[in-house]
């Protein structure tokens, strides 16, 4: 299973689980709307965060897989090269 797949089952379950507690909640209406909404923006602001820690992380992945890319290639290169000398050699 994917990282962002568990990532968002888990936040999804936090948001569920948040605004249940606050319904059942024996509260006034009022105040009980006023708690789902701060609830709603404080998981909403935890859910960016955590996509923006999950961007970053990809970025960072992507950057090492473009070096290695580069490395690799920059050695079958040389072995080209290489291969390309000592063939020349024989003639």
């Amino acid at each position: 299973m994917s990282s962002g797949k568990v990532l968002l089952g888990v936040l999804a379950g936090m948001a569920v689980g948040a605004a249940l507690g606050v319904l059942f909640a024996p509260d006034k209406g009022w105040n009980t709307r006023k708690r789902i909404s701060k609830k709603g923006e404080d998981i909403a602001d935890d859910l960016g965060d955590k996509f923006e820690e999950f961007l970053d992380s990809i970025s960072v992945k992507m950057d090492e897989v473009k070096e290695d890319t580069a490395d690799f290639s920059e050695k079958i290169k040389a072995r080209a090269n290489g291969a390309n000398r000592q063939s020349y050699s024989k003639f």
